[in-house]
């Protein structure tokens, strides 16, 4: 076992320097687990049963079906890359999902469109699944019918981490498990809700012949379904199509800059915990304690001893105390015959630099790489400040910001699918469609901050 210096405080000798900081320093950052060993992309899919549905199975969120919550936590492990998911959540966000009214192209004042809206608290629902669509690159959306399935009451969100689809039968899966899949151990079967998953290439086409507005491929118009509660599924496109889309920016844990940032965190916070460094070096001259003795008439040895240790006491508090800023110490000073100055006491301060300044250049080029990972400029969430960063200009900031607004335009244009649905099933296709207004920055010269511009602005400015 290495020493600490609590052993040595009874037998410290001036001039001793005891190194305690390598070996916690390593042990700290030995502590750091290896991000790319979270995913699992090349192994075989596992499936669980579902309880008391006969032939019933979901495929698992990873191996050991708790990938999305890993994901969660490393997330919220980095301080960069929490904030550029809240930063993409927001941007993704826009100015807020909108169903614009047909004619004037401006947001629909329809008192039943409006009081829909209003019941299904659009805002929320459109920031769930922008969230979910950045963390996983799907969401899910539930739909449920009035009783007599001639309107579409409710549009409701489904976390992400939440769900589990079923395995595909002739390649179309069915149905979307929804669990707390966060405790597998403790759920019963009555903990599970199976919901039936629309035809993601299809989903308005086979709603409308399940609930016989529309014949089937096979020209036939079936009776209407019995349920009033259907699953909607957008997903982004990712290689493999595999079950549960791997999003682009995991390859920021599957390399090395993940845990790079972390060891260099790791690094440099056991560095400051266990580095003590001097800020001051008190030289006493060897009759200083003996003339305070002799002023005092002390001369019992134990507490010339006391008195000695009580003046040591005095001089760190002055040192290093926060309270004596501006006061003044009187000390003994004189000239021998030699022509030489003699001090009772001197004090020398330390240029000790800046703790914890290393791996400055390498912290900066991590989260630099963890803003190009998801895709966001540093200079937009100022993951590098300072002056000497190459923070870009106004002009420059309000482009990048307008470029990032742009590159949102396919993930708004799926998640746009489940309104779309909404508008068409209950006969508001002539009067709304729904839209994402994105908030671009203008010139001071403009009197304003930001505009507001739609899809149809864009196209008719094209």
């Amino acid at each position: 076992m290495e020493p600490t210096i609590s052993q040595y405080d009874d037998n410290f000798m001036p001039g001793e320097i005891f190194d305690i900081e390598v070996s916690n320093v390593a042990t700290e950052m030995a502590s750091v687990e290896d991000s790319s060993q979270v995913f699992d992309e090349d192994a075989n899919i596992s499936t669980t049963p579902v309880p008391n549905r006969q032939g019933m199975a979901y495929v698992n969120f990873g191996e050991d079906n708790q990938l999305p919550f890993k994901i969660i936590k490393m997330i919220g492990q980095d301080e960069v890359m929490s904030q550029n998911k809240l930063f993409n959540v927001i941007t993704c966000y826009g100015a807020g999902l909108k169903y614009m009214d047909v004619d004037t192209k401006q947001p629909t004042t329809h008192p039943e469109i409006k009081s829909w809206l209003v019941r299904n608290s659009l805002p929320l629902f459109q920031l769930e699944q922008a969230t979910d669509m950045k963390y996983f690159f799907f969401c899910v959306s539930v739909i449920i019918l009035s009783k007599d399935g001639k309107k579409i009451n409710r549009l409701i969100h489904k976390e992400a981490c939440y769900c589990r689809f079923e395995k595909a039968k002739y390649g179309k899966i069915n149905h979307v498990i929804y669990a707390n899949f966060r405790d597998n151990a403790s759920l019963g079967p009555d903990d599970y809700e199976v919901i039936r998953l629309l035809d993601p290439r299809d989903p308005l086409g086979d709603l409308m012949v399940l609930m016989g507005r529309e014949p089937g491929r096979d020209g036939q118009t079936r009776v209407r379904t019995k349920d009033k509660k259907f699953a909607i599924l957008v997903r982004f496109p990712t290689p493999g199509f595999q079950y549960y889309p791997i999003p682009y920016y995991t390859s920021i844990f599957r390399g090395d800059w993940y845990d790079i940032k972390r060891l260099i965190g790791k690094g440099k916070k056991a560095k400051l915990r266990n580095h003590a460094s001097v800020k001051y070096q008190v030289e006493v001259h060897k009759d200083y304690w003996r003339n305070i003795c002799d002023e005092e008439h002390i001369t019992d040895p134990l507490k010339k001893q006391e008195r000695i240790k009580k003046e040591k006491e005095n001089i760190k508090k002055f040192v290093s105390g926060i309270e004596n800023s501006g006061k003044v110490w009187i000390t003994g000073y004189y000239v021998n015959p030699n022509g030489q100055e003699v001090r009772m006491v001197r004090i020398n301060v330390i240029e000790t630099g800046k703790e914890g300044g290393d791996w400055s250049e390498d912290i900066q080029e991590a989260s630099n790489i963890t803003c190009y990972g998801d895709n966001i400029h540093p200079n937009l969430v100022g993951a590098t400040p300072g002056k000497g960063q190459s923070n870009n200009s106004g002009s420059d900031k309000r482009e990048l910001f307008t470029l990032k607004q742009a590159l949102e335009i396919p993930f708004h244009d799926l998640m746009n699918i489940p309104h779309q649905i909404v508008i068409a099933y209950n006969g508001w296709g002539e009067k709304v469609y729904p839209d994402i207004p994105m908030v671009l920055l203008t010139t001071l010269d403009q009197n304003t901050d930001a505009k507001q511009k739609t899809a149809s602005d864009l196209e008719s400015q094209s």
